[in-house]
């Protein structure tokens, strides 16, 4: 039985995607059971997370978001197992049933961005009816399953496109988004146009996707046209705002610190594995999961994937993911 695993070079630069025979599974302890996958989603993977948990090895498995037979679910960060193999041993809690009205690929798709949208819209910065809420690079499958867990919630959107494209993806949305801010030529001032659609007032939440730390002339052009500067972000955000995001990297001087001080606002960052990390939090995440399979059941969420691709395609696919190149979610279907 094949998984597919990945593996560092020496320069931490270079990563390469490659099957590996697997030895069959040890005998079920208490609260794991055996799960015949059926589908598994592809995301790009965290190298710099795993080296600075100190999780790294010579092959780490791929794929953690998984559906199959009995259970569904996302695969702990120290799993050994990789979801893209037909079968794994996991334990019972980190799963969740599937409704039957799901389908394998809805629910390894959804699962994790809908993690990442609940985490960030409620557990992060409180939506609820009547807010103003920012979604960067909304056409993203992430931003899909964002901005209609906002709209759920009775939120007023706003979101950006990145190209022509994706603009008028957004446009199809129903019930429609506020503003549609096409930032692909570079022109469009976001900051402005945000606190034109709120009266000067500004957005009660800024969930981003990376920010421009920096002047013009030290970063690409094409990351300059698609990312706002840190400056913008604090601008458009009204007082008492939260921004969340995703920019792990992200550097606030004395004076930007000050201006949220000035605005009452507060900055959270978005890192969905902190629900493996505790389990503490073990209730609160698969309450999240639940949720997520029950909003998908009822049509709530309806995710953005691509066409489901074989097993052997999934090493292809997979470098594809890790380069951030395509839009639609990747999933492997068994």
């Amino acid at each position: 039985m094949k998984g597919l695993y990945f593996q560092q070079s020496s320069t931490d630069e270079e990563i390469t995607f490659v099957f590996q025979e697997r030895e069959n599974l040890p005998v079920t302890e208490d609260n794991f059971v055996k799960l015949q996958v059926k589908a598994c989603a592809l995301s790009q993977i965290n190298t710099k997370l795993l080296a600075e948990m100190k999780m790294k090895k010579d092959l780490f498995p791929v794929g953690r978001e998984i559906a199959g037979i009995v259970l569904d679910g996302i695969l702990p960060l120290d799993s050994e197992d990789p979801g893209l193999c037909e079968v794994v041993r996991v334990h019972e809690h980190y799963l969740v049933h599937k409704p039957e009205k799901v389908t394998w690929t809805e629910a390894a798709g959804s699962i994790r961005d809908g993690v990442r949208a609940y985490t960030a819209l409620h557990y992060l910065s409180h939506v609820s009816p009547g807010k103003s809420v920012l979604i960067m690079d909304g056409a993203s499958a992430f931003g899909t399953i964002a901005i209609q867990l906002a709209h759920h919630r009775g939120a007023k959107v706003i979101s950006t496109a990145c190209s022509l494209e994706d603009k008028q993806c957004l446009e199809r949305f129903r019930p429609p988004i506020a503003r549609v801010i096409d930032v692909s030529n570079g022109k469009v001032h976001v900051a402005e146009s945000c606190l034109e659609e709120t009266g000067g007032l500004g957005v009660d939440i800024v969930l981003d996707a990376g920010v421009r730390l920096y002047s013009k002339d030290d970063e690409p052009a094409v990351k300059l046209q698609l990312l706002p500067h840190k400056h913008d972000i604090i601008t458009l955000l009204g007082v008492g705002g939260h921004w969340v995001t995703t920019e792990e990297n992200l550097q606030l001087d004395p004076p930007d610190s000050h201006c949220l001080f000035l605005k009452g606002a507060t900055l959270a960052f978005l890192n969905d594995e902190v629900w493996n990390l505790s389990n503490v939090q073990q209730g609160k995440y698969l309450c999240i999961l639940k949720d997520v399979m029950e909003k998908l059941s009822t049509g709530v969420f309806r995710p953005q994937l691509d066409e489901p691709i074989p097993l052997y395609e999934a090493k292809v696919s997979m470098e594809v993911v890790q380069k951030h190149q395509g839009r639609k979610k990747q999933v492997v279907q068994f």
